[in-house]
């Protein structure tokens, strides 16, 4: 299956599907010698599985990650890393009734008419499961960047039309919603838990953070960083839209406002979001993400079967009322994923 490869020297190729045996990622172009555990990919594995609280899925999975090859001795050799996970909660049954209906924002249509077949257990290889192979090649990724100084946080800033008010990285971990205000946060799970009794689901907007870069990192023209971080965070099938600095707010500020004026200090502000001209400038990488609320709902939907005949469906299963707590470490994880490739790429230019 085509476009199921991202990156150009630190390579990953997703492959498996949300009620198949299992998940799993190849990873190549990984730097020899570095250590490594499986503690270091499983916790942010964990960060991501479903069944954390009462806003999440209630699938079950352990999502224990098995390192197939790549690693000696706890060290990388320099070859490829094979990591899988093995499906274990799978109620395939659950998508009986509808296997022949096509669910309202869902790939089932258009998968359908691009292959002829399509899995239609969970969505396949659309569902978000196969989002937990990024994260564990991600989970890689920043290990190496760390050593580097770099560090990515993401964190919800609005969910169920609520904002947060504040911006306290340290609520992240401490909070259902990975909100970074725990006021609102619990006025997001309120709403969220009230909408989900009456079938329905909600989006957000995730904000990332990226500290510890050095000015100079990113292509010119085509694979400018920003472009490369927005093609890998929109190929998340729950993201709509990105913005990076200022953003979309930037069309009604003037260019004497937008401008990043420097000193003898740097920058004295960031409204490029720490990228200019695709080449980071050393600043704060900065952007937020659209999270389009759930398309798996309970709630009775108009539709059409394989054969036109238009029908009612309601999706039955285990679902995300609210998607954002979840995929903020696959948000992190892509991002990472960008980040070490280019600096691959760098040294190969400077070789």
């Amino acid at each position: 299956m085509s476009g199921s490869s991202f990156g150009q020297i630190f390579k990953i190729t997703t492959f498996g599907e949300s009620h198949g045996k299992g998940v799993g990622v190849i990873i190549d172009g990984v730097t020899p010698g570095i250590e490594i555990s499986e503690s270091d990919i499983q916790y942010q594995l964990d960060r991501r599985k479903p069944g954390q609280s009462d806003i999440t899925t209630p699938r079950k999975e352990a999502d224990k990650i098995h390192i197939l090859s790549g690693i000696f001795e706890g060290k990388t050799t320099g070859t490829p890393m094979g990591l899988v996970l093995y499906n274990q909660d799978q109620l395939s049954s659950d998508y009986n009734t509808i296997k022949d209906l096509f669910r309202p924002g869902h790939a089932d249509f258009t998968y359908l008419q691009k292959y002829g077949i399509r899995d239609y257990r969970g969505s396949g290889r659309a569902s978000g499961r196969e989002t937990s192979a990024r994260v564990a090649a991600g989970a890689v990724a920043r290990v190496i960047l760390k050593a580097k100084g770099i560090n990515i946080t993401a964190y919800t800033i609005r969910a169920a039309g609520i904002s947060c008010r504040e911006k306290d990285l340290t609520v992240i971990e401490k909070n259902k919603m990975r909100a970074c205000d725990i006021k609102a946060a619990g006025e997001m799970e309120k709403r969220i838990l009230d909408l989900a009794e009456k079938g329905d689901s909600v989006g957000g907007i995730v904000e990332c953070l990226v500290s510890g870069l050095k000015p100079g990192l990113g292509e010119p023209v085509f694979d400018k960083i920003d472009a490369e971080i927005a093609k890998a965070v929109i190929s998340l099938g729950a993201v709509k839209a990105i913005e990076f600095g200022a953003g979309f707010a930037c069309v009604d500020m003037k260019g004497s406002e937008h401008n990043d004026r420097m000193d003898s200090n740097g920058f004295k502000t960031n409204n490029a979001g720490g990228i200019i001209g695709g080449i980071t400038t050393g600043e704060e990488i900065i952007f937020r993400i659209a999270v389009k609320p759930t398309s798996s709902i309970s709630r009775e939907q108009d539709t059409i079967d394989i054969s036109g005949k238009e029908k009612r469906v309601k999706t039955e299963g285990r679902h995300d009322p609210c998607i954002c707590p979840r995929i903020i470490p696959v948000v992190e994880a892509m991002t990472a994923l960008v980040l070490i490739d280019m600096y691959k790429r760098q040294a190969a230019l400077l070789a």
